[in-house]
């Protein structure tokens, strides 16, 4: 509808004649999405974008839709405009009953008790039983088209299959190994340059949408790196390598944050950047290369998209990795030449966030010192333009904060970041400023009864507090913040933190019992509360090489969203209380691992450090 009618000038101007037009970025108001969106599907049984509301001045919804051709939203707005000129009265009275209704279905986030042990762990038997009748046992991922990739729940199947080892364990790895191998060898997965696309418009995952999200990419970095430390896949490993260096390139900004997308379009085409047919790969690599890559990357003559073009898939490794590489090389060299697809610059803090979680422990288990540079650029940013005094602003530009108060989804997962970050720099700063923001989650955003709203109680007063559990293409931040609780009661030893992490998964069996796909990330965190979780100290000079290899096995042998902290040995690192009073014993690098603060005997060795870690 942009380009079709609010770009179109008899069509703007009958808009600016009888309405008040506001566009609303839903990434920068995420919360002004939910609660229209709410609306939307309340009037008209659905839901989606583009997203179009008529509301009273005082924001009370009274006719909703979602895509209306030019000439029909035209009428509408004349209609609209009649409507509210001609009977105000029964507009508004409509508009406020609706507004009402609303606020009544969505008034209560909370429960009234944590769940038990026991019924998480049914909870997430049952998940995986639900999962595996919706599991595309030939395609990998889950349901039909389109298809959108499963990163919270391949990351809670990841996690269910490391601390269970009956066959529910195995089948959950199953799924995961299915999914991972199919997205990545299909044209979800840009082939050349690494990064994954928004969705899938088939089952199969040809054809993408071709627009690419950071926090997409960010949870799969992370998916694909646990499932090459659980599997050994080489696969896997290049994947989230990869991932992470795509993150890098195409989505960092110049102050060290992460843009928050890649367009879909460039020259007004969808995919046109990415596709190939077998013409234009024989005029890049020439007849023989041409010839090849057009059979090892599935470009056939017909095409398996637009125009006879064809999206790169890579179905199997070929013997020929050098040529590959170079073909690759050149084919990227070719690609750079075309017009490329637009880059949405703002930084959304729980996207980056979730990114400076993924390249932390990238960088470390890959020792890639690139991607641990790349996550303390995008923190420091986060510290110094988005947070003061324990409050975030949502986004950035260009090292300029926006005007958008934070959303639970921003403190969770910019405090997840940091606390990895923490674990793998050995920086307890880092630590310290996800404290100050899980405190703010439970001052300002904490249902009194349980459970958490999306915005804080000081936030600007919508037409009723969103507060929605259910994760959608992120985490969601009820699910989000209990992971980030949880890990910061297990460096801390907080009773408050570790009773609210419990209270925010309160709603997870309701969830998860019949939707699962919407309820990954809670089941992932409710994992790692049934691990423990493990919590690890490292304790030892950085620079040792027995303190690195000791920090290497932690992060490689973790059991279930275990947290890592490393020091010195010395008085100062008390910051972090998971450190304070741990000493080398006989003068050498050590490893306590602890649950509930309750520590085993140290261990000096690697291989001893893996034993503790896996009985």
């Amino acid at each position: 509808m942009a380009h079709e009618s609010f770009e179109d000038g008899p069509t703007a101007a009958l808009m600016n004649q009888h309405l008040v037009s506001i566009k609303v970025d839903r990434e920068e108001r995420p919360d002004v999405d939910a609660v229209y969106m709410a609306a939307t599907q309340a009037m008209t049984g659905q839901g989606g974008w583009p997203m179009t509301v008529f509301v009273t001045p005082g924001g009370e919804p009274f006719y909703c839709g979602t895509y209306f051709p030019r000439e029909y939203f035209q009428r509408l707005v004349v209609g609209i405009a009649h409507a509210w000129r001609e009977d105000r009265d029964s507009v508004t009275g409509q508009a406020q009953q609706i507004a009402a209704a609303l606020a009544e279905r969505a008034a209560a986030p909370g429960v009234t008790q944590a769940a038990g042990g026991n019924e998480l762990a049914g909870v997430g038997e049952t998940a995986v039983t639900l999962l595996e009748a919706d599991y595309d046992a030939r395609h990998g991922g889950f349901g039909g088209a389109p298809k959108f990739p499963p990163s919270m729940v391949l990351e809670f199947l990841l996690r269910h299959s490391e601390r269970v080892t009956s066959d529910t364990g195995a089948r959950a790895l199953k799924m995961v190994s299915g999914t991972a191998a199919a997205m990545a060898r299909g044209g979800m997965y840009d082939q050349l340059a690494g990064g994954f696309a928004r969705y899938s418009v088939d089952a199969a995952w040809v054809v993408p949408h071709f627009e690419k999200m950071l926090y997409d990419n960010a949870l799969l970095a992370r998916v694909y790196l646990h499932l090459w430390r659980r599997t050994g896949s080489d696969l896997a490993r290049r994947v989230a390598a990869d991932t992470c260096a795509w993150m890098i390139a195409e989505l960092g900004t110049a102050q060290g944050g992460l843009a928050s997308a890649l367009d879909a379009d460039s020259d007004g085409e969808e995919g046109k950047f990415y596709v190939w047919t077998p013409a234009e790969l024989r005029a890049a690599l020439g007849a023989d290369d041409g010839e090849y890559a057009a059979r090892v990357f599935g470009v056939t003559q017909d095409g398996t998209f637009e125009h006879g073009s064809s999206v790169l898939q890579l179905r199997q490794d070929p013997g020929e990795v050098a040529r590959l590489a170079r073909i690759s090389e050149e084919l990227l060299a070719a690609r750079a030449a075309r017009a490329r697809p637009g880059r949405d610059d703002k930084v959304v803090a729980g996207w980056n966030g979730l990114a400076i979680a993924a390249l932390a422990e990238a960088g470390l288990l890959l020792r890639r010192p690139d991607f641990i540079a790349a996550a303390r650029a995008a923190a420091e940013l986060l510290a110094s333009v988005h947070q003061a005094a324990g409050r975030l602003i949502r986004t950035s530009r260009e090292g300029a904060a926006g005007n958008t108060a934070g959303v639970l989804e921003d403190y969770a997962c910019v405090a997840e970041g940091l606390l990895a970050l923490s674990g793998v720099t050995g920086e307890a700063r880092w630590v310290t400023i996800a404290g100050q923001l899980l405190d703010t989650a439970l001052d300002r955003f904490q249902d009194p009864a349980g459970g958490f709203y999306d915005t804080p109680d000081d936030g600007e007063r919508l037409i009723y507090r969103p507060a929605d559990p259910a994760d959608g293409p992120s985490p969601s931040g009820a699910f989000a913040v209990a992971g980030a609780l949880l890990s910061y009661s297990a460096l801390t030893g907080s009773d408050r933190h570790r009773d609210a992490a419990a209270g925010a998964l309160g709603v997870l069996p309701a969830i998860a019992s019949r939707f699962p796909r919407a309820a990954g990330w809670g089941l992932a965190v409710a994992e790692a509360l049934l691990s423990g979780p493990a919590e690890i100290a490292i304790i030892g000079p950085p620079q040792d090489s027995r303190t690195v290899a000791l920090h290497e096995m932690a992060h490689q042998a973790a059991p279930p969203g275990a947290v890592i902290a490393i020091g010195d040995g010395s008085a100062g690192q008390s910051e972090i209380p998971l450190l304070a009073g741990r000493q080398l014993p006989g003068g050498a690098p050590a490893a306590y691992v602890c649950r509930n603060f309750a520590c085993r005997a140290p261990v000096a060795d690697p291989e001893q450090l893996r034993a503790e870690l896996r009985s």
